[in-house]
């Protein structure tokens, strides 16, 4: 019988006033043996409206529907050094081959007064945004500010999780969050040599908040065996990404994920990534056991364990790969 990843109700973590509930420990221990077992887990109550969601499929929809010409009007390379805008089909990586899935970039729209943009920070700036549809930027800007302050909800939980303080990686990382969000379609896998929609790897950073279509593809590898994360209504998919295992020292593990899209239907997905603060810099928490060697070597044969220094400098080396020819742009 096939793992089933838990779902958790994330209402109590949503709190305001740093009164912390039981219900909110008692979330806090749900979220611990779920990073503990699989790194990934649903989550609902998150007050995230539908009529949002509905938004922001239909208007992805519309948009992904273009002709490439149109689309490539808000090309990757016209983002620059904010890395942002539209890529087709074959032009994102994963292990150095391509993924069979176009997409869009966003992230926090910063003016051009912004010292981080003023200073050519990369990844930092403003978004492309389509000429049609029109209403996907008020939509797209809406939905990342929503789930942003899930993503703060969920790492209460998590410091919680851990015996911290509740704003402990508020203070330390996130208080002014690194927040990327992808718009991804999958178009049906209808050839030869496009075996995944995306290939196996881990996020780079804290948390990604997963709103995903009903059509599902989603795999994850859990203790060796890849098990499905199928759409469950009203909830979000989170997992952990590799800067949360360093900081963790190894107790939650960054798990490896795929894509493939067999259904014959075109599949969207939403990811946001809610990370540290590019220039944080990443440290182990103090009081946590060292970081015990892996099982299996991950999928980039990297040890995560051996990195220090800022988010950011992690990051940019992964984009590098991932976006061979932007480098220049971006670093």
């Amino acid at each position: 019988m096939q793992k089933v990843l838990p779902v958790i109700d994330i209402a109590p973590l949503m709190f305001v006033d740093n009164k912390v509930s039981d219900a909110a420990i008692a979330v806090s221990k749900q979220i611990r043996e779920a990073c503990m077992e699989h790194g990934f887990f649903y989550i609902r109550g998150h007050q995230v409206s539908a009529t949002l969601q509905d938004a922001l499929e239909h208007f992805s929809q519309t948009f992904f529907a273009l002709d490439e010409k149109e689309k490539m009007q808000i090309a990757m390379h016209k983002g620059g050094r904010a890395w942002r805008g539209y890529f087709p089909i074959g032009g994102e990586l994963t292990s150095g081959k391509p993924d069979w899935k176009e997409g869009l970039y966003f992230g926090t729209e910063l003016p051009p007064q912004d010292e981080r943009v003023q200073r050519n920070l990369p990844l930092h700036g403003q978004n492309l945004f389509p000429e049609r549809p029109a209403e996907l930027k008020s939509v797209v800007l809406e939905y990342m500010h929503a789930v942003t302050q899930v993503g703060h909800a969920v790492m209460r939980g998590i410091a919680l999780s851990l015996d911290l303080a509740h704003d402990y990686f508020y203070r330390k990382y996130t208080s002014d969050p690194l927040i990327l969000f992808r718009i991804f379609h999958y178009p049906p896998q209808q050839h030869a040599d496009a075996l995944w929609g995306v290939g196996e790897h881990t996020d780079y950073g804290l948390l990604t908040i997963l709103k995903q279509d009903m059509v599902g593809g989603l795999q994850v590898k859990s203790r060796k065996q890849w098990i499905d994360a199928p759409p469950l209504p009203g909830t979000f998919v989170c997992n952990i990404g590799d800067m949360l295992e360093r900081i963790t020292n190894g107790l939650y593990r960054s798990t490896p994920h795929r894509v493939i899209n067999q259904s014959g239907k075109s599949r969207f997905s939403y990811p946001l990534f809610f990370d540290p603060n590019f220039e944080a810099v990443i440290e182990p928490i103090k009081g946590l056991p060292p970081a015990k060697p892996a099982d299996e070597t991950r999928w980039d044969k990297e040890d995560i364990h051996l990195f220090h220094g800022t988010y950011g400098s992690y990051l940019l080396r992964k984009v590098s790969r991932v976006f061979p020819e932007l480098q220049k742009q971006v670093l």
